[in-house]
């Protein structure tokens, strides 16, 4: 660890340790017993996905997504992903949530459907959107499930945000490494399109080293996207360009149009980006909006207020996708990007990056693989003990604020994943489809969602938690209910306004 960062770490004071926040958002497909896509509506029993402030619907109406609030500890954060969990499964009565971030077998791409958020204004908004990314990107990419880890620090500037931004892009290929749960996939996921993938079984395709199939090239990725020349060195730099992705005609996307000749709705917009989160990412600056605002606006006015991590795989191995022993990991790996060094990056660093992403998702397990680093080839692994040796001290801080020793347990914990590759998660889920009948990925996912749905239900219910999912579902409905009351502009008028350009700016 460099005196430098050891000195900072000490800056930052037990009382700002302590203020560390996070939460999670976490994104699951809704199958049948035989791990067909659900097509059925957002169970009315959840409430609203529109306003709902803990369960909602990701792309699909079939996607759920699940938010915990805000909390001080990974074990408070974890517990209300369990009970949020507790009250999904008796929503959903036979159907299971998939426990995989690669999706089951999908009907054809017109066969998934949309997220429905009702007759308002927003909701239409929100549906209109989701039309617009089938048209740009295709139905299947989107099921694609995954966590977000929302994370903050009290007292932080922009500037200091921005830091971590990108000595987080430099780094995040180790949450690949340790964390990436997705190194195979359906058939039907890639039908029709060239993928590169090698054949498991008639059954799976796989990358014998892959750490996570989503955050390659088969993911969450867009060309005409990588155009945008996105710099993270301020966050006035960082909204000129998200700016302009927003407000400037893209050609492809004006060829599809606002409108079919039918007169329904292709898309918000023909810009490169509709809206700010179709921009991908593996982090993204954030900030609390008020009704109405504009991502980019907020931070724009009032600067940044937290990260959200977008670039962690379920983990099929744990009943809610991620233990709280992960969660300490990655506050432990952000206060490091935090607390080093960070250089201005340049546009040749970006597509460096970038290079080394697809590098660790796609072979991140290959004996000898190596980064770019500053200019230079290194070895992934050894890169990758150099981080968690730094963390060391990070880990013992927070313990000593905290009390006890889980953030060095847990940090212990995937330092020996290093010497041991067979313990990575990807292995594991390698290994496990090997012994499945018909090496079957599909098989392996359901069988792993059998097991959590066991473990959550036969989890304590109580009446108190069960009265309090009650009440939150029917005071959004009475919500939606009383914002689609309250709509007086017609839909184009809405739109129009929600997408200009004035929206963006202070």
């Amino acid at each position: 660890m460099t005196l430098t960062l050891e000195r900072r770490l000490h800056a930052l004071g037990a009382e700002r340790l302590q203020g560390m926040r996070r939460g999670v958002e976490k994104e699951s497909l809704r199958v049948l017993p035989d791990a067909g896509l659900a097509l059925t509506p957002h169970p009315l029993a959840l409430g609203s996905a529109l306003t709902h402030p803990h369960i909602t619907t990701d792309y699909s109406e079939s996607q759920l997504e699940l938010i915990t609030g805000v909390h001080p500890s990974a074990a408070a954060c974890e517990l209300e992903l369990v009970e949020l969990h507790q009250v999904v499964y008796r929503a959903i009565g036979d159907e299971r949530l998939w426990v995989g971030s690669m999706p089951c077998g999908l009907p054809a791409d017109e066969g998934i459907p949309l997220g429905r958020y009702g007759t308002s204004n927003i909701g239409r908004a929100k549906t209109v959107y989701r039309v617009g990314l089938s048209h740009r990107y295709g139905r299947r990419m989107q099921t694609i499930s995954g966590i977000h880890y929302n994370w903050s620090l009290p007292g932080l500037s922009s500037e200091e945000y921005f830091a971590l931004i990108r000595n987080f892009r430099r780094q995040s290929f180790l949450l690949l490494l340790l964390f990436g749960a997705s190194p195979a996939v359906c058939p039907s996921f890639v039908e029709g399109r060239d993928h590169g993938l090698q054949r498991l079984s008639e059954n799976t395709l796989h990358l014998p080293h892959a750490t996570s199939l989503r955050m390659g090239r088969l993911g969450y990725q867009s060309d005409a996207q990588s155009k945008i020349a996105v710099s993270y060195n301020s966050l006035q730099s960082y909204a000129s360009s998200l700016h302009e992705a927003l407000t400037q005609p893209h050609p492809a996307y004006e060829r599809i149009g606002i409108r079919n000749l039918g007169g329904e709705y292709n898309q918000l917009a023909t810009s490169l980006l509709q809206i700010e989160n179709e921009f991908y990412g593996t982090i993204r600056p954030k900030r609390v909006i008020r009704s109405g605002e504009r991502p980019l606006r907020a931070l724009r006015e009032r600067g940044v207020e937290y990260v959200e991590v977008r670039c962690m795989d379920l983990d099929p191995f744990e009943p809610v996708g991620i233990a709280a022993s992960t969660m300490r990991v990655l506050d432990v790996f952000l206060l490091h990007c935090l607390l080093s060094d960070s250089p201005p990056d340049s546009p040749e660093e970006i597509a460096a990056l970038s290079r080394n992403q697809h590098l660790a998702a796609s072979r991140g397990r290959e004996d000898g693989l190596t980064l770019e680093r500053a200019g230079r080839e290194v070895r992934l692994v050894d890169w990758a003990a150099e981080i968690l040796e730094q963390c060391g001290a990070i880990a013992a801080a927070l313990d000593t604020v905290q009390g006890g020793s889980l953030n060095r347990d847990a940090l212990s914990q995937v330092r020996q994943r290093l010497t041991d590759a067979q313990a990575l998660p990807s292995a594991r889920v390698l290994r496990a489809i090997e012994q499945t009948p018909n090496r079957s990925y599909t098989r392996f996912v359901r069988q792993q969602g059998e097991a959590s749905r066991t473990r959550i239900l036969e989890l304590p219910y109580p009446e108190e938690l069960a009265q309090r999912a009650s009440s939150a579902a029917a005071a959004s409905l009475a919500e939606q209910a009383r914002i689609e009351a309250a709509d007086e502009l017609p839909f184009e008028t809405f739109r129009q306004r929600y997408v200009a350009a004035e929206t963006l700016l202070v």
